[in-house]
């Protein structure tokens, strides 16, 4: 096997590890990602008075 060979062997086994990697990592932050919660609807009235604290 040629010089050549082996180190296009070398960065293309690299290249495929470093993207398995990637795509594991990927794999679990997506399935550890909390899912987006609805946002409660705010009392418009509730909304204008101020907070009174005597």
């Amino acid at each position: 096997m040629s010089l050549m060979m082996t180190v296009l062997m070398l960065i293309f086994g690299w290249l495929s590890v470093a993207a398995a990697m990637l795509w594991g990592v990927l794999r679990i932050a997506r399935r550890h990602h909390p899912a987006p919660q609805p946002q409660a609807q705010q009392n418009p009235k509730a909304a204008g008075r101020h907070a009174t604290a005597h």
